[in-house]
């Protein structure tokens, strides 16, 4: 008759095999990623400003625009997973992470076809944040409306 392991040997496994992380070193690691990536768009923006008579609002769009490129160009060539796996949420929680969410399912299931593969796989992770930010932004412009009608905001 076999022997079951018991609750105490069972909670010593997983701590030995959980991995311990280093939360102040991970934490050095997101400030360089999330700071490299933000130096990167200033200084895009400032060659924009510099090279062309584009207003500043302007240059903070095309700005945007080129760091999403960036992100799905590096996400293709599978280069951007390294720098998320390294520098955390350093990585992921500009806008570059947000294009990388919806670049990498469509990449992976691309092979799947354009329905069933990209259609469908590319809003996995994307499609919540789209859901709940428009359902957030429709409440918060509701309840503005409401206090502009009542007089609480002017």
């Amino acid at each position: 008759m076999k022997k079951e392991p018991t609750k105490d040997a069972y909670n010593e496994y997983v701590e030995e095999i959980t991995p311990t992380a280093n939360v102040w070193l991970n934490c050095l690691k997101a400030f360089i990623t999330g700071g490299i990536i933000c130096t990167l768009g200033q200084i895009i923006k400032n060659l924009i400003l510099y090279y062309t008579t584009i207003s500043e609002m302007q240059a903070g769009l095309w700005v945007t625009i080129i760091l999403v490129f960036l992100s799905v160009l590096l996400t293709g060539l599978n280069v951007y997973p390294s720098i998320a796996n390294w520098g955390g949420a350093g990585a992921l929680v500009p806008i570059t992470g947000f294009a990388n969410s919806v670049a990498a399912p469509a990449i992976e299931f691309q092979k799947e076809g354009q329905v069933f593969g990209i259609g469908v796989k590319i809003f996995t992770i994307a499609g919540p944040v789209i859901l709940y930010g428009i359902f957030s932004s429709f409440i918060a412009g509701l309840l503005y409306w409401i206090g502009m009608l009542m007089g609480w905001v002017h």
